[in-house]
């Protein structure tokens, strides 16, 4: 084997350590996020723990639409048991009358339909308008007696 052809394969082998390692090095400082779950593998017993610990208040719950970019992240106080939830065939949205009117706690639109537009209160009504291939469905929500109804013009 010439001289060359030695120099040509040690500085390939080289390179491609130089290469491998600097990757290596990248993936490093990124972090987790590429090369794991977040947070780490968790046991039954804290799968279990976490499960059996009260859910935050003013999270919504799992599957639903956060608030909007404008919207506060917590609700007004309420007294329990005023909150309702309704659907349309574009969405659905989760009310509750509160000392002052009636407040969109969460919403989410169905498969295939975005939100367009919403406004949740509290106010004399609140709505939440959803858009996708059947249409635009408006769902607006008022408070009577201190329970939440879905306006009667907007019924689906």
């Amino acid at each position: 084997m010439g001289r060359r052809t030695f120099l040509a394969v040690a500085g390939w082998l080289a390179t491609a350590v130089a290469a491998t390692l600097i990757g290596l090095a990248a993936i490093q400082l990124v972090g987790e996020s590429l090369t794991g779950t977040p947070g780490g593998v968790r046991s039954q017993e804290e799968i279990a723990r976490a499960l059996a610990e009260p859910a935050p208040t003013g999270a919504p719950p799992p599957g639903t639409a956060p608030p909007g970019p404008t919207a506060s992240p917590a609700s007004p106080s309420a007294e329990p048991g005023n909150r309702r939830s309704f659907s349309t065939a574009g969405g659905s949205a989760v009310a509750e009358c509160v000392p002052g009117g009636v407040w969109l706690e969460y919403w989410s639109p169905r498969q295939g339909y975005r939100v367009d537009d919403v406004d949740r209160g509290p106010d004399d009504d609140a709505e939440v308008t959803f858009v996708g291939p059947s249409g635009e469905y408006e769902l607006s929500v008022r408070c009577v007696d201190g329970v939440p109804v879905q306006d009667p013009d907007d019924d689906d």
